[in-house]
């Protein structure tokens, strides 16, 4: 597809789209370049499960636990290692959350292009700023603070912390907790579409991580390819009566 054509796809939909209260975002392959943190932790994490003698055998290939990203722990376990039993599974739960506040408070991690920038510009024009993630609350709550982002958001919501099964009923606590009729959800994987539209709000998905399948995004109202595209769609977007 041409950026001509792209473009004039991407400004038929602005005139679609409606101002929002509030802005909700994923955090893993969102907000937060994943990759730069998990993965080293993913390949620690291992070693210490065969020193323990709770795993045989090599490391699980990176791209399963890649295509995950998104999942719930407990559902990304059974697809990493699913000949491993629920004790195992527990234990890599503590190992990966230890290990990756440990690589977070090291540095060296990484936020997309324009995170930081395309949120303040937000949150100055008056939105409201959440994070809906199905990661553990201390994970979400330690890039935050990392990272430096958290004045910008007023709220963290995360399926550890709500102990939900599901991103739409994290979405719909959120939701309901803040009072919001109208919102955006932001993020790259399918439980975002999900979210976002069994909430009756619109989704706007990530395609730059890559993390996820050629159709991972389909129902989305919009899809950006730079975090700071939110800024155009925003600027654009109709003032609802």
């Amino acid at each position: 597809m041409s950026n001509e054509v792209q473009g004039t796809e991407l400004n038929a939909v602005h005139s679609e789209l409606n101002k929002p209260e509030a802005i909700v975002f994923d955090m893993d392959g969102t907000l937060f370049q994943t990759e730069s943190l998990l993965l080293p932790a993913y390949h620690k994490m291992f070693d210490i499960l065969r020193e323990e003698g709770l795993y045989e055998g090599p490391t699980p290939p990176e791209e399963r636990i890649l295509s995950s990203l998104g999942m719930l722990l407990a559902d990304i376990w059974k697809k990493v290692m699913p000949e491993a039993d629920e004790a195992v599974h527990r234990r890599a739960d503590e190992l990966l959350l230890q290990l990756e506040v440990e690589g977070l408070e090291a540095g060296g991690t990484l936020l997309y292009p324009q995170v930081v920038e395309t949120l303040t510009a937000l949150k100055e024009r008056g939105v409201r700023l959440f994070v809906a993630s199905n990661g553990l609350e201390e994970y979400i709550r330690s890039i935050v603070v990392v990272h430096e982002l958290k004045e910008l958001f007023e709220g963290l919501y995360s399926a550890g912390g709500q102990g939900t099964a599901t991103k739409t009923e994290l979405l719909r606590i959120l939701l309901d907790n803040h009072g919001i009729k109208s919102a955006w959800m932001v993020g790259d994987r399918s439980s975002d579409v999900e979210a976002g539209k069994g909430n009756a709000q619109t989704v706007i998905g990530c395609a730059y991580a890559g993390f996820g399948r050629q159709d991972e995004l389909k129902g989305s109202d919009v899809i950006i390819t730079s975090f700071d595209e939110l800024i155009d769609l925003y600027d654009n977007a109709s003032v609802s009566e």
